[in-house]
């Protein structure tokens, strides 16, 4: 009798809880990097968030894009890949800056305050950025959009097929997971199709995929999406969802792991399944321009060509620095193939 008293939540629920509610890991300025849990490719090199400003360049004087259109960072954080993208878009063609908007799409008004005071410090009165609280709030013609590891981060229920091959789903109660047959609510039936679709006996199923898409389309004319991530096309059908704490990993079915101690006071997370990623958009109408790994965007964003001329416009010892930081970038086995970037987009 006792045991029917427990209140169980979904996996979904408490991974939001764990990041987004009122005492959630993001819900306090965050450092990210040596002194923070983890690293991004952000807070690695300047030449990530460079290498995108050069292909943003590209775009628009390719005629893909107005000069006039707004480009906007989602999940900025600090604000550093959005300030990396306009100095290299000011050291490119800095005539642009006259003509461009700059947003981000932040849900957190201490994180808001942090960015413009970035800003502030960074540009003066030369950059005005634009906040939203959420993408559907964000209107526009025209529009770039960018985003580094974000998808990570959407809530996500976790699936398993057990021994008599009946798919559960994972439910938390007092941060000890264990598992329900799913049921015949909307929710699980549409758990039931992805996995069916996608051949998933095991691993992460992603929510707000669609939403996301979907406001994107409904809100923007004309954009491309640019996004990094890790993950892959294909499901691993096995559990990617781990825990970072001071530069440390763990498991989420890690044996005695201590849920309890690292819930809202480490970031979880776990790989994205691009390909469902890439039909959420193509249902929201929304084309995928490319899928590739993190080092050949990077190389063909142009990387290589801002390096030569950091070395042509600088000292040895600074281009040597700032060359070191990039190979992490684009290292086989480190960053350059664990993360992948899609590239969307949507013309009327």
């Amino acid at each position: 009798m006792q045991e029917q008293t427990k209140h169980y939540i979904n996996f979904s629920q408490y991974f939001n809880d764990w990041l987004y509610s009122d005492t959630g890991y993001y819900s306090n300025y965050k450092t990210i990097g040596k002194e923070g849990d983890f690293y991004t490719a952000v807070s690695t090199s300047s030449f990530f968030g460079g290498s995108i400003g050069k292909k943003i360049v590209s775009l628009i004087e390719d005629g893909q894009l107005p000069t006039n259109s707004t480009i906007v960072e989602v999940g900025a954080h600090h604000g550093y890949l959005l300030a990396d993208i306009i100095q290299f878009i000011y050291t490119l063609k800095p005539s642009l800056l006259d003509t461009l908007d700059f947003a981000i799409v932040e849900r957190y008004p201490h994180l808001q305050a942090a960015q413009k005071q970035y800003f502030k410090n960074s540009f003066g009165d030369a950059v005005k950025i634009t906040h939203y609280d959420d993408i559907s709030d964000f209107k526009a013609k025209n529009a770039i959009i960018v985003a580094n590891e974000i998808f990570d981060a959407f809530s996500c229920e976790l699936v398993y097929t057990n021994k008599e091959n009946t798919l559960q789903k994972a439910v938390v109660h007092n941060n000890n997971i264990t598992w329900q047959d799913l049921d015949n609510s909307q929710k699980d039936l549409s758990l039931q199709n992805i996995c069916t679709k996608y051949k998933i006996t095991k691993g992460e199923i992603s929510l707000g995929f669609n939403q996301f898409a979907t406001n994107l389309s409904s809100n923007i004319g004309n954009f491309d999406f640019i996004t990094f991530d890790y993950g892959d096309k294909y499901p691993r059908n096995d559990f990617s969802a781990r825990i970072y704490h001071n530069h440390d990993v763990f498991p989420i079915f890690k044996d005695n792991l201590e849920l309890d101690k690292l819930y809202q006071n480490s970031d979880i997370t776990y790989d994205v399944h691009f390909d469902y990623l890439i039909d959420c958009f193509k249902e929201a109408g929304i084309e995928n321009v490319t899928y590739t790994t993190q080092l050949k965007a990077l190389v063909e964003f142009g990387i290589i060509e801002l390096l030569d001329m950091l070395l042509k416009n600088s000292s040895e010892e600074n281009y040597i620095r700032e060359a070191n930081k990039a190979k992490t970038l684009l290292t086989p086995t480190g960053m350059g193939d664990r993360f992948k970037m899609a590239h969307f987009r949507k013309r009327i």
